[in-house]
């Protein structure tokens, strides 16, 4: 906690006042243009990656960067999704996996997940990217699950809408930790139904 707490007293003595008329100006106004979603990984920052100022995304972080289908149940995710792209209006989603994912290694490799209920109940939003995955090890597993959640995501009402209106567009991403390159996946397909 000690870390945390010099890093908060830095963040008031040298950030802050560097950026106070933009924290001002956020005070007030929300309006970021993409929705990222990533993994929970404490290795992947999507606004150090992007280099994105406060304010330019909103941010979901999930184990594996998985996005449930759609359910009409209360559902932090889902309710995440539909304020960004209802409320806030955001014109692109990002869904970013990652090289070394912890969630994905444990998947492509049939890790025994039983001391971890949870976790491996949750891992099972993956098994589309399973099925579908043809290629041997974690990095094609990365890719089919970044696919795989760019589907689910299409399960929700509000993505529906918006790309049947043409007003976001989808996009996949892989990070690798150890070059700092980000590759963007070709993600056309029935899920990209603006195009």
């Amino acid at each position: 906690m000690q870390d945390l707490t010099q890093g908060v007293a830095r963040f008031q003595r040298d950030v802050y006042p560097a950026k106070a008329e933009l924290f001002a100006g956020l005070a007030t106004t929300h309006r970021p243009t993409t929705l990222f979603i990533s993994c929970s990984d404490a290795r992947v920052v999507p606004e150090l990656i992007t280099q994105s100022e406060p304010g330019e995304l909103f941010v979901i972080r999930t184990a594996g960067n998985l996005v449930p289908a759609y359910a009409p149940r209360t559902d932090g995710i889902a309710a995440s999704i539909e304020y960004a792209v209802a409320a806030l209006g955001v014109t692109d989603i990002v869904v970013c996996g990652h090289s070394a994912c912890g969630a994905m290694t444990a998947l492509a490799e049939g890790h025994d997940l039983g001391a971890l209920p949870t976790t491996a109940d949750w891992l099972r939003h993956a098994d589309a990217a399973r099925a579908r995955t043809t290629a041997a090890g974690v990095d094609a597993l990365v890719r089919s699950n970044v696919r795989a959640q760019l589907a689910n995501l299409v399960t929700h009402p509000s993505v529906a809408r918006a790309l049947a209106q043409g007003t976001v567009t989808l996009h996949g991403w892989c990070y690798d930790i150890g070059s700092g390159t980000v590759e963007e996946l070709d993600v056309a397909g029935p899920f990209t139904a603006a195009a």
